[in-house]
């Protein structure tokens, strides 16, 4: 006997379907996302549902009729809004390799730079600065204006969205160059103006830098008078703090007092105690940020989740060396009786300024990541310890030689931080992520130097050791704390929610198996565990791999006058 005889009212059921496709409507969605387990961002409980995408926005969530154009099965999947990476050094990995992979491989749809220095604006000096510094990459300046570099970017083609502070250290340079004063009154009257234009193109506020020169030159009050100009607009004051060591305490009080005396917001950029001696310290840190916000100010944090930070060995040398900047310092570290104060110095615990070399302990906790001399390269990845004894000087010694040689500041890791620490930064519910790193790839230029894996796992690891293996945060939680923390810190409309009307910005992945998988041995390995990511409504990871889509926007300040 027949399938058909047998079961006779298939055969109806069939050609019920063969005519309603014939007549179905057309798909009423670009992409439906269904049965996934959904964390909005407001760190509510997670339900299970559909989320429907059309144009660069989200229209429906919960249950979705119809059909969409794509159709992505999330059975098993959680569906977050996507991440926001607080500090991203990807200014000039962009430029490279737009594609930002290790940073969309973790779920990083935004990218907020500007710590301290910025892409703009730029005066012909700094330009000329930053052509002489690049290293493995090199890229024209086309660019004068902090939103012009932006522009650029988009134009040439991203696949994340990208934000930026401007930076207090470049407009100081801009005017005070690197000299060790405070700017005259014409002079901060430039610098204001600068601000004020940055903000009207689009800059979330004024960062600074303050362990480094010039930075480290520049005094409360001028910090306060930037702010004072970027406040009008809704800027926020985001600060590598003054100290992350011995005046950790005093450089949160500057911050908090920058925030009050401007009457502004304030973040803390990777908040730390750097240093086993400073460890202690971070209980009455986090005590006395919350007495600020209990006080009323909205004082915030970001934290990279890993035991070293990374920087160059400038950190490691008293800024007055540094004055003038790396020509004049370069100079100065050839002269014999300039070589023995500061080997000296670097070497003699002080409160005066901040050396991440003592703060490591050693200089077998301190590793060179990347040179620019081709004959250097072969002491990437080696501690300066190991390199020292290579070359047959003192610590001190080698460090000042390498920046000579080298023509750059060297970029360093050093382990200065605590994993008890982060835990206990991790469970105040304002605190964020960043990355404090470029967005790379395993390939090309990228594989020159030994980065940080920061760059490829910040975000993965906060979801898989610090959420899922050790539950120091909710899953519903941990996502906030990426999506909607930072968009409403940074005051961002539409973005860091799954909600009717906000932008598209969606991310797939596989709670159980999303996890960091670059070491500081070997830092080139991608992230695993996200699925699929889109931006503006646009699919740039598909089932884990790269679709080379690049959607990527600027996202404009709360202040700009479009």
């Amino acid at each position: 006997m027949s399938l058909v005889a047998r079961s006779p009212w298939r055969l109806c059921a069939a050609l019920s379907a063969l005519l309603l496709a014939g007549c179905a409507a057309p798909p009423a969605y670009d992409v439906v996302i269904r049965g996934g387990t959904i964390y909005d961002g407001s760190g509510g409980a997670p339900v299970t549902g559909d989320l429907a995408i059309l144009g660069d926005s989200i229209v429906m969530v919960g249950v979705v009729p119809g059909t969409g154009r794509m159709e992505v099965d999330a059975t098993g999947l959680a569906v977050a809004p996507g991440f926001i990476n607080m500090l991203s050094w990807a200014t000039e990995s962009l430029l490279e390799d737009g594609r930002s992979q290790s940073d969309i491989r973790q779920g990083v749809t935004l990218e907020v730079m500007g710590e301290g220095t910025s892409m703009g604006p730029l005066s012909d000096t700094l330009r000329a600065d930053m052509l002489s510094e690049q290293g493995d990459i090199r890229f024209p300046i086309t660019w004068e204006t902090l939103r012009g570099y932006q522009d650029s970017l988009v134009k040439q083609g991203i696949s994340t969205n990208i934000a930026s502070f401007v930076g207090a250290t470049t407009v100081r340079i801009n005017h005070v160059g690197w000299d060790d004063r405070a700017p005259t009154p014409a002079e901060l009257a430039a610098m204001q103006a600068e601000v004020r234009t940055a903000m009207e193109e689009g800059a979330l506020g004024v960062g600074s830098s303050l362990i480094y020169a010039p930075a480290f030159y520049a005094k409360t009050p001028e910090l306060v008078a930037l702010m004072k100009a970027a406040a009008p607009y809704g800027g926020m004051y985001i600060s590598h703090m003054r100290s992350e060591g011995a005046k950790l305490e005093e450089a949160v009080e500057e911050l908090i007092t920058i925030a009050r005396e401007a009457g502004v917001r304030a973040e803390i950029y990777h908040l730390k105690a750097a240093g086993e001696s400073n460890w202690p310290k971070m209980d009455k840190v986090l005590a006395r940020i919350e007495a600020a916000r209990a006080e009323g100010l909205a004082i915030t944090a970001d934290v990279y989740p890993y035991t070293a930070g990374a920087t160059g060995l400038d950190a490691a040398m008293p800024p007055w060396v540094q004055e003038g900047g790396y020509a004049a310092w370069a100079k100065r570290l050839q002269d014999p009786a300039i070589r023995a104060r500061v080997a000296r110095e670097m070497r003699t615990p002080t409160d005066q300024w901040e050396s991440l070399l003592l703060a490591a302990g050693s200089p077998d906790r301190v590793v060179l990541a990347g040179f620019k001399a081709d004959s250097l390269k072969q002491y990437t990845g080696k501690t300066l310890a190991a390199v020292a004894a290579l070359r047959g000087t003192s610590p001190e010694e080698t460090a000042m030689d390498l920046v000579v040689k080298d023509g750059t500041r060297v970029g360093t890791i050093y382990f200065i931080i605590d994993e008890d620490n982060i835990a206990k930064q991790l469970r105040k519910p304002w605190v964020s992520v960043g990355s404090d790193a470029g967005s790379l790839a395993p390939e090309g230029a990228f594989l020159k130097s030994n980065p940080h894996p920061r760059a490829y796992g910040s975000f993965a690891r906060v979801l898989g050791k610090y959420t899922r293996d050790e539950q120091v945060l909710t899953l519903q939680e941990a996502v906030r704390r990426m999506s909607a923390l930072p968009a409403a810190n940074l005051r961002l409309a539409r973005r860091g929610t799954l909600t009717p009307g906000a932008f598209a910005d969606v991310v797939l992945f596989d709670p159980a198996a999303i996890r960091d998988n670059a070491t500081f041995e070997q830092p080139h390995q991608y992230a695993t565990g996200m699925r699929h990511v889109f931006v503006n409504g646009v699919q740039v990871l598909k089932d884990g791999e790269h679709t080379n889509a690049t959607p990527g926007r600027v996202v404009l300040g709360a202040g700009a006058i479009r």
